[in-house]
């Protein structure tokens, strides 16, 4: 292997091509910087049974809050806009019956709105249940319905979140038995006429803790389910016995 000889002092400099070619730059580029790492995400413990109660009792008594409003402020107030309306027609000529067409159709009107605001109000908590307890507001929730309901209640009063726990549940069972027994005689069927029988006990004694007991005899024991999602959340329980087909529900609530 031969070696240039080293360029030495006085020595013409060399041409381009004799020093070969420059260096080439290197190709290798720094790694990438590490991304900031972010902080760890936190996950919120879940709260505890007692605690999830208490949330959902607040959430009942909110809705009575709610209820409350709706039935004094806005519902006062068109009852009483509805009244100043027929005072003022009195005081309309006869000779004008165009203006009084006008006034009873805006009163119809009014008359239609606050009864659809009612019914809002209802569903959020009805006053009844509200004013008097579980037995008027189931019988009044009975009337509604044209399959056979007979409520047994004691006049016994419970919380807000327990009265408003087991009214649902209960309303909704009803419903959907009254539509299963239309849509039976829409077919052709005949419905079986046995009274749906309800009773609402409260039981239990101080030291162990009150329950509110709702017993449906008669019913579907499909409807369980539904009846399920509204008690649990207060810690209540669903027996069922019977079935399937017509058999026997009962819901326990802790109450107050």
């Amino acid at each position: 292997m031969m070696l240039e000889p080293a360029q030495c002092a006085g020595d013409a400099p060399r041409t381009p091509h004799e020093q070969g070619p420059p260096d080439a730059p290197s190709s290798a580029t720094p790694p990438p910087a590490d991304p900031p790492t972010a902080d760890p995400a936190t996950r919120l413990p879940t709260p505890a049974p007692d605690a999830r109660r208490r949330a959902e009792r607040e959430q009942w008594m909110r809705r009575r809050r709610l209820e409350r409003q709706l039935h004094d402020g806005a519902a006062l107030r068109i009852s009483a806009l509805a009244l100043q309306l027929g005072l003022f027609r009195h005081r309309v000529p006869d000779a004008e019956p165009d203006l009084h067409a006008s006034i009873d159709s805006l009163q119809d009107e009014l008359h239609a709105v606050l009864q659809e605001l009612r019914d809002v109000a209802g569903k959020i908590y009805p006053s009844l249940l509200d004013e008097a307890g579980l037995g008027p507001a189931l019988r009044e929730a009975a009337d509604r319905v044209d399959i056979p309901v007979q409520v047994d209640a004691s006049a016994d009063r419970f919380d807000p979140a327990a009265e408003g726990a087991a009214y649902f549940s209960v309303v909704e069972c009803l419903a959907a038995m009254d539509a299963a027994s239309a849509a039976e005689r829409a077919a052709g069927g005949e419905p079986g006429e046995e009274p749906v029988e309800v009773a609402v006990r409260r039981v239990g004694d101080e030291s162990d803790g009150w329950v509110l007991s709702v017993e449906l005899r008669g019913v579907n024991v499909a409807h369980a389910g539904a009846m399920l999602d509204q008690v649990r959340r207060l810690g209540g329980t669903i027996d069922v016995a019977g079935g399937p087909g017509p058999g026997t529900i009962t819901a326990r609530i802790p109450c107050e």
